[in-house]
């Protein structure tokens, strides 16, 4: 799920060099820290939170197949 998701961030943002994706393993939950650029935090957040959503639905989505919940917080 790491890698899908440092695939994702890293077609949405000029510096893809400063894609950091953390994974943080729970019983049910994994939580995934995104950070990017400073300058690049719009592109992934995207207007009203359209493509951060966009970005949850498809984890949530793969989620289901691994029978696991999955979490995305975009830190600055």
């Amino acid at each position: 799920m790491k890698d899908l998701m440092v695939a994702i961030a890293k077609a949405l943002v000029d510096n893809p060099e400063q894609v950091v994706v953390t994974e943080i393993e729970g019983e049910q939950t994994t939580v995934l820290e995104l950070r990017v650029a400073q300058e690049d935090l719009g592109k992934v957040i995207g207007k009203q939170g359209r493509t951060a959503r966009a970005v949850r639905t498809i984890l949530n989505a793969s989620g289901m197949k691994l029978k696991k919940r999955f979490v995305l917080e975009i830190l600055e």
